[in-house]
């Protein structure tokens, strides 16, 4: 994945669930990782993580931080346990409702398209979206996936979408190409 976890996916569920926010600081972040994904269980995680129990209960004091490979999953795992797979499919049906005009937009940064009109010239351009309900609602049962293919997929037929309104027709999600790290999303 480009951007790391962080990255797209990261974006995706800031956007979409913004009162799930992971917390930023490692204290909170052991903390709910602790209480959500292990059931509390100090032994648990310190065995996912492969360090004793005594450096997980340093994590979740505060006397100690994760460093390297530990940072970065209980980062990963930190947004991870921040929506339910229950808060999901409601967002998700919420979004779906909303029909054409999600109130959710993306901009695409440096877009590459194809064949337009005949022309094989590459042009790299922003591109503004407004995502429809059923776009938005998509990327809302993603927000956990791990095959950033999907997300790719939801973004490309916005863009086709966007393309296939104007002058233009028969595009497909796979006719752009486009980095994730440049994709920003807001509502």
């Amino acid at each position: 994945m480009a951007g790391g976890f962080r990255g797209l996916f990261g974006r995706v569920r800031e956007t979409l669930f913004p009162s799930r926010r992971a917390p930023v600081q490692t204290t909170p972040q052991a903390r709910q990782v602790r209480e959500r994904k292990y059931g509390g269980n100090t032994r648990a995680m310190a065995a996912a993580y492969g360090v004793s129990a005594r450096t997980v209960q340093r994590w979740v004091d505060g006397s100690r931080h994760p460093t390297g490979p530990h940072q970065g999953r209980l980062r990963t795992e930190a947004v991870e346990v921040q929506t339910t797979e229950r808060g999901r499919a409601r967002r998700a049906r919420q979004l779906a409702q909303l029909g054409p005009r999600s109130g959710i937009t993306a901009q695409v940064g440096r877009t590459h398209t194809f064949n337009i009109q005949g022309s094989d010239a590459v042009r790299a351009r922003d591109i503004h979206l407004d995502l429809t309900g059923d776009q938005a609602a998509a990327l809302a049962d993603l927000a956990l996936a791990q095959d950033e293919g999907e997300v790719r997929e939801v973004i490309g037929q916005a863009l086709a979408d966007y393309f296939n309104g104007g002058s233009y027709r028969g595009f497909s999600p796979d006719d752009f190409e486009y980095d994730t790290d440049d994709v920003d999303l807001n509502s």
